[in-house]
């Protein structure tokens, strides 16, 4: 199947001061800002484009329960995945299974956007984070307008 980059994630510890310098020193576009309270998510997402290419800037909400918080703790901040997007998420995740890659189940999701999404095991991915996407309203939408 084929993968293309969806976005970017990068933990930080003040949103406001990274999109400061996104917008400052990049010329990135804030496309939106919202908070996920979800168990597991526990974040401030602010979406950052530049030229087409988007990062979402992750900063926890709850430093005691959330992945960004407990991410920054024992990395420090910086990159937090690599999203590619997939054609249909449901298929990908039986191909990587095929391939014996775990998936974080727990972690599947749809976000506020419509993205479908689920998080690779990292100890199968030589312990980078890699998130797996799709947008299946926009694929609705696209054959509607055919």
């Amino acid at each position: 199947m084929e993968k293309t980059l969806d976005h970017i994630g990068v933990a930080v510890r003040q949103l406001d001061h990274s999109i400061q310098f996104y917008e400052n020193v990049l010329g990135a576009k804030l496309v939106d800002r919202y908070r996920s309270e979800k168990p597991g998510v526990e974040s401030e997402i602010a979406v950052m484009e530049v030229n087409g290419t988007v990062t979402e800037l992750l900063a926890p909400t709850n430093n005691t329960t959330s992945p960004i918080a407990r991410f920054i703790k024992q990395k420090g901040k910086g990159v937090h995945h690599i999203a590619y997007r997939v054609a249909d998420l449901d298929e990908a995740i039986h191909e990587l299974k095929e391939k014996g890659i775990r998936v974080m189940t727990e972690t599947r999701r749809i976000n506020k956007h419509g993205r479908r999404l689920i998080y690779l095991n990292p100890a199968d991915t030589d312990g980078t984070i890699i998130e797996y996407c799709d947008y299946p309203d926009e694929v609705i939408l696209n054959a509607e307008k055919n």
